[in-house]
């Protein structure tokens, strides 16, 4: 089945979703033709049963993020149900619950200088291995606003002209995070340490699971494209950040308490939103290593 969405000054989308076998064990309600899913029918305190955590699998890799409602998870069972889809991250600066480097704290309050993930951005793309996915598990939400917006990076890369594809095929791109980490959770009691990741990555990346290209460069980490101009870099860029944040390539998730966003890092950019002040959204993030984007 082939969608063709168009904006009025938009690129033309052409999404082809591929229809499989219907879901068994999960219900699964699509928030848009290109990107996010909810699924219901799902207690993830509960040991998974594998036909159920294949369909959680098969779910993310054909929707890229979904979201699970009305979760009641210890801080145990949040790390236990990342596990299953490989080891845990530790963010290279973020605060994290007690013993548990491994669960980072999200947490924004009227006293807070920032909120975390306000700018469109993929997880710790600074590292030479970054993330494969992060699952966000809110528990206090504010009474309106908090919403998070997520971005496919497949249809940002499918909707650029076959000119464009070619000129950034074999490009690489720098991804630092110095200035993004350094005093940043100083709020938090959180010391600096003496350097923060850097590496390089492709522009465009070829997923491992499902073999579609996607957009890899953002806002909040990418520096410069190398083996150009600085001048062209930026202009490149500059370009590829604002075709990325067409509202035709988005979802938008409105929280609930006990609400749970799992997104697949390798194909997808997000932001958060920081319009509730002085309310408060809080709750933690478990983030599940990934392999060298290729």
């Amino acid at each position: 089945m082939q969608h063709n969405l168009k904006g009025n000054n938009g690129p033309r989308v052409r999404h082809l979703v591929e229809v499989g076998a219907p879901y068994r064990t999960i219900g699964v309600d699509k928030l848009t033709p290109i990107i996010g899913a909810e699924l219901d029918g799902v207690d993830l305190a509960r040991p998974l049963p594998p036909e159920q955590l294949a369909e959680i699998r098969r779910a993310l890799a054909e929707h890229s993020v979904i979201f699970f409602r009305d979760q009641v998870l210890t801080k145990e069972q949040h790390l236990d149900f990342g596990r299953l889809f490989g080891p845990l991250h530790v963010h290279p600066a973020a605060p994290h619950e007690p013993g548990l480097p491994e669960l980072m704290i999200i947490h924004a309050d009227r006293d807070s200088p920032r909120a975390n993930g306000e700018g469109w951005h993929t997880d710790v793309s600074c590292e030479e291995e970054p993330p494969m996915g992060s699952i966000l598990y809110i528990k206090t939400c504010p009474p309106h606003g908090g919403d998070t917006l997520f971005a496919s990076m497949y249809a940002a890369y499918e909707a650029l002209s076959d000119r464009m594809k070619a000129y950034l095929d074999g490009l690489t791109a720098l991804h630092d995070s110095e200035d993004v980490y350094r005093g940043t959770y100083a709020n938090f009691g959180v010391a600096d340490k003496p350097e923060y990741p850097k590496a390089n990555h492709p522009v465009v990346r070829t997923h491992p699971v499902t073999g579609r290209r996607a957009l890899y460069v953002n806002r909040g980490f990418t520096r410069r494209i190398n083996g150009i101009p600085r001048d062209e870099s930026d202009g490149i860029l500059a370009y590829l950040y604002q075709h990325m944040e067409n509202p035709l390539f988005q979802c938008r998730f409105r929280w609930r308490a006990n609400s749970i966003a799992f997104w697949d890092n390798r194909c997808v950019q997000h932001r958060a939103m920081w319009d509730y002040w002085p309310n408060t959204r809080s709750g933690n993030r478990v983030t599940i290593a990934g392999d060298k984007p290729v």
